[in-house]
């Protein structure tokens, strides 16, 4: 891991490399860029979902760490001249790598670990190996890449094998290689597709793309659509995380502490897995109600064998006091039980 000196050298250089090269990328290369967001990629991939019938998935295996150092160095220099930032990032890259023990391991490949600048240099690095790659090979294909998590959407199954193999083939140039398990193809299901496939949703950025029943604004009707919401693996880690807190065992807490502790999370996940499909964050929501509620019957007497009657102690309390939890300003009150 880079020392605080290193970081703190790092975060220069990226500052004197991004406006050089951040002009550079192509506008559906998302993460990591200042002015684009991970939710700016689930948006348009929505859209594009509509449009199209098929998609395919790709990971790149351990990309951070599979870089190669000439092939990187060679897209830096491209359009990096100043020659002390060259040398910092070439000194970064083929620094050795000190295990527990003391032992030293020589890097001819792979990015620094938490490094600042990573990140923008394994764009730079895909913004050649893949970005120019499928603008000029397939330039009637949208496609939408987060770091080394990609997107590209086709018009049959047929062409989305193909350009698999192509990618795969692609890659291999780039001594890189898509992930097995990861990497796969998806048909967009919904209302007016049909026909039964393997694999119709899809994980990217927190979201879980599949068929789901929406409401037509116009009527209030129901019909399929192939939309995003908080993914499963999203919503384990928030309750991961709320039980990481242990709030029910803080009984030492005021209800305001706890609010403190909880409302920058909330906040946060209401914020970006709000965006599309909010509902689905819901049982999410409730069990940080359920989370109160057991915190409660801990800490006070008249609580401790009746469940029942903290759940309406809350409920009353959410509907006098909705400012005080974030998630309760969205319409989580009444729902502790």
């Amino acid at each position: 891991m880079p020392t605080v000196a290193d970081r703190v050298a790092q975060m220069v250089i990226k500052q004197a490399i991004e406006p050089i090269l951040d002009p550079v990328f192509l506008p559906d290369s998302y993460g990591y860029r200042p002015g684009k967001s991970a939710l700016d990629a689930v948006a348009v991939t929505r859209a594009r979902c509509w449009k199209y019938d098929w998609l395919l998935e790709f990971d790149i295996k351990g990309l951070f760490d599979n870089i190669d150092h000439e092939l990187l160095l060679r897209a830096v220099r491209k359009h990096v001249t100043c020659k002390w930032a060259l040398l910092y990032i070439e000194r970064w890259l083929t620094a050795p790598m000190v295990q527990e023990d003391g032992t030293k391991i020589e890097r001819a490949r792979g990015t620094p670990q938490g490094g600042v600048v990573s990140p923008i240099l394994s764009n730079a690095f895909l913004h050649y190996a893949f970005d120019l790659w499928m603008t000029r090979t397939y330039p009637d294909l949208p496609w939408c890449r987060y770091a080394d998590d990609g997107l590209v959407h086709c018009r049959s199954e047929q062409q989305a094998q193909a350009l698999k193999a192509a990618l795969e083939a692609r890659l291999a140039q780039c001594r890189l290689q898509l992930h097995p398990t990861k990497t796969r193809i998806v048909y967009c299901k919904d209302g007016h597709r049909k026909g039964k496939y393997p694999s119709v949703q899809f994980d990217f950025l927190g979201y879980c793309f599949r068929p789901r029943l929406v409401k037509r604004s116009r009527d209030g009707s129901l019909f399929c659509g192939f939309n995003p919401a908080v993914s499963a693996s999203a919503m384990r880690a928030m309750r991961a995380t709320i039980r990481q807190l242990n709030i029910r065992r803080q009984t030492q807490r005021s209800l305001h502490d706890i609010a403190q502790l909880l409302n920058p999370l909330l906040r946060g996940w209401i914020a970006y897995y709000g965006r599309f499909g909010p509902s689905a964050l819901y049982p999410v929501l409730r069990y940080v109600n359920l989370t109160l509620v057991a915190w409660a019957m801990r800490k006070f007497k008249r609580f401790k064998t009746h469940k029942i009657r903290a759940g309406r102690f809350f409920e009353r309390l959410s509907q006098q006091r909705a400012d005080l939890f974030a998630h309760w300003k969205i319409g989580m009150t009444g729902v502790f039980s």
